[in-house]
């Protein structure tokens, strides 16, 4: 009865007909005309007390993210799963955009007017938490941490999150994000793991062929031109996609740039 005892309380209360937390979000984001974005899981296990010195961070530092540490407040308030998959996917994600990420999958941030209007929303479901967190690392962004406690779900409450195909899903979530947003890197990796293969299967051919002058083993070597035609092809991939993306960070750059910050400074001469 969440929505219930919200609308009794005086909250504004939206429905959203598409279920998962992306979609909420994307039409939180698309309704909502505010300074300060405060976004938590309505599941009673975050700390509402925290939200005031989060909101207070994030304007008197001139932030656009501030992200709520969970801490265990109860020993039921993680499941060991979890918290192995929470940490694996944080020092993941941290890994892959090259900046240092802590509790990537918290549901408890305070965010700016400018992060959400540059942000474009798209995952439907659970893998918008690492969307923001890339959001914020590609631009940038100033980000502070707060941290907060974190209690056991109520009883008679049940998670809908599932933790192999949800955490399977986020972590694909994470390689797309890798591959849309560092395609020179991913692609570039892969011409190099083709060319080494070929490389490897090269060598031995050549060698004969240089004792030889013959090449008995033609379908190997068919096999290593094909495999260097496919490195050549994804480096080219790479490339194109490299300055596509440079076009819409800018573009998001743009959007990030035309919304007032949090806490606006007036330079003087």
């Amino acid at each position: 009865d969440s929505a219930d005892l919200a609308a009794a309380a005086g909250a504004h209360v939206r429905m959203v007909p598409l279920p998962g937390k992306g979609h909420v979000v994307r039409r939180l984001f698309a309704d909502v005309e505010a300074d300060v974005y405060v976004l938590v899981d309505g599941d009673s296990t975050y700390d509402a007390a925290s939200a005031p010195a989060m909101v207070e961070l994030l304007q008197a530092n001139g932030l656009d993210m501030v992200v709520a540490l969970r801490e265990a407040a109860d020993a039921a308030a993680f499941r060991r799963g979890h918290v192995a998959g929470n940490l694996m996917l944080s020092r993941f994600l941290g890994w892959l955009f090259g900046q240092s990420c802590h509790d990537a999958l918290t549901g408890y941030r305070v965010l700016s007017r400018r992060f959400v209007r540059s942000f474009p929303a798209l995952g439907g479901g659970w893998e918008i938490e690492p969307e923001i967190v890339v959001h914020a690392l590609e631009l940038k962004m100033p980000i502070g941490t707060h941290r907060s406690p974190y209690r056991a779900r109520p009883a008679g409450s049940v998670s809908k999150l599932n933790t192999w195909s949800d955490g399977a899903r986020i972590l694909g979530t994470m390689l797309r994000l890798f591959q849309a947003e560092r395609p020179l890197a991913f692609f570039g990796t892969a011409a190099a793991a083709f060319t080494l293969s070929a490389l490897g299967l090269a060598a031995p051919l050549l060698q004969t062929y240089l004792d030889t002058g013959l090449v008995p083993r033609l379908p190997t070597a068919v096999l290593a031109t094909g495999l260097m035609l496919v490195a050549a092809f994804s480096l080219g991939v790479g490339l194109v996609l490299d300055i596509v993306t440079r076009g819409r960070r800018e573009a998001k750059l743009l959007a990030y740039l035309g919304q007032a910050g949090p806490m606006r400074v007036r330079a003087s001469s």
